[in-house]
């Protein structure tokens, strides 16, 4: 564990030299710059580091324990110890842009307890007096931000790239790229779901929500993180075919307790407002699952009401019964499960260094029980 508390803060430091360096750069643009520092620093302050963890062990799998862990130290293993940290951070700063960007598909007005970042700049044009549609200004300049951040995760990825051998480095970056195309295709049809449902085959609904969960929050969350530090480490097939095993099931399990927070979630432990996920008719897997179990009354009132941005407390509370009456609550909670234990079994069959494999079971933990 105190590995770990080292390399988040390891992690944040990195984090924090990179948005310094942009700041100069955008101070020196002009001043009406500086909400994208102030809104980006605070969205970077906070989370779990759950991304940058993965990456970590996923590289401690591979290239194991020599000492203690000091990137700043010589040798060919601290040089990609320092690496691995880089490498983490951009994860970190990739997501960060990811959220931003989601939030505004979603109309989401909160994010960690604070106003998403379009909210933000919506108060800003307001506060400040200007003229024009505040709400399409608040949109454009959120979704800059959200560019900003994936340029800046761009740039510190490559600095980590170049610690590394360039051979290693283009294996490394392929992946990187792969996981920016799963996530994007993956968010692209989560918003497809919530439009296109209803023209959908009933029998496909679960299907389609199972790959939207592959493809959006699975491979990118946990298996890409992995797969990305163990290839810093110079892994084997057999070892990244361990990690892959690993980490699919496990990013499902952890995406499904996503959704389930989304509907049952305390709101002040979340940050985000009681049921937002049913204000945002999200086509999840515990939805596909209620549909699939409702008679056709109590499935009709769900469709009528799921994404309904005005949802009161008696009509979230109304669903929440609906959705637990159904079985679909004890049916994910027991998928979350089973995926949990797909996950561990696959590791205790990989290759991978025993502490890491202790950390990782320990992460597997953590991910699939939280509470935020």
């Amino acid at each position: 564990m105190a590995e770990s508390t080292r390399l988040v803060d390891l992690v944040s430091a990195r984090i924090d030299r990179a948005l310094d360096d942009q700041r100069e750069r955008l101070a020196a643009i002009s001043a009406d710059l500086a909400p994208f520092d102030a809104y980006a620093r605070d969205l970077l302050s906070g989370g779990k580091r759950f991304r940058a963890l993965f990456c970590y062990w996923g590289w401690q799998s591979v290239a194991g324990r020599s000492g203690s862990f000091d990137p700043l130290a010589e040798g060919s293993r601290q040089t990609t110890a320092e690496a691995v940290v880089t490498v983490a951070a951009a994860l970190e700063i990739f997501h960060a842009a990811a959220l931003v960007h989601d939030d505004i598909m979603d109309r989401s007005d909160t994010r960690r307890g604070r106003p998403a970042a379009h909210r933000r700049f919506e108060s800003l044009h307001e506060q400040s007096g200007w003229v024009g549609d505040r709400a399409l200004y608040g949109t454009n300049s959120a979704l800059l931000l959200g560019d900003l951040l994936l340029s800046l995760s761009d740039a510190v990825f490559d600095e980590g790239l170049a610690l590394l051998d360039p051979a290693r480095g283009r294996v490394v970056r392929q992946e990187f790229h792969t996981m920016r195309l799963d996530v994007t295709a993956g968010q692209y049809l989560d918003v497809h779901e919530e439009t296109a449902w209803p023209s959908i085959d009933e029998a496909e609904h679960l299907v389609r929500a199972q790959r939207v969960i592959v493809f959006k929050s699975a491979k990118y969350s946990i298996e890409a993180p992995l797969v990305i530090g163990a290839l810093v480490a110079g892994a084997s097939d057999a070892q990244l075919e361990g990690l892959r095993s690993f980490g699919l099931p496990l990013g499902v399990a952890y995406q499904l307790r996503d959704d389930l927070l989304g509907v049952f979630g305390d709101p002040e432990v979340t940050g985000k407002p009681a049921g937002d996920d049913l204000r945002e008719g999200k086509r999840t897997v515990l939805i596909a699952s209620a549909r699939k179990a409702l008679p056709s009354g109590p499935r009709q009132l769900l469709d009528e009401l799921l994404g309904d941005p005005d949802l009161d407390e008696a009509q979230v509370q109304m669903l929440r019964a609906t959705l637990t009456e159904s079985g679909a609550v004890a049916a994910v909670e027991r998928s979350i499960d089973r995926h949990v234990q797909r996950a561990k079994a696959a590791l205790e069959a990989a290759p991978l260094t025993p502490s890491a494999r202790e950390q990782l079971v320990s992460l597997a933990d953590t991910v699939s029980r939280r509470v935020a």
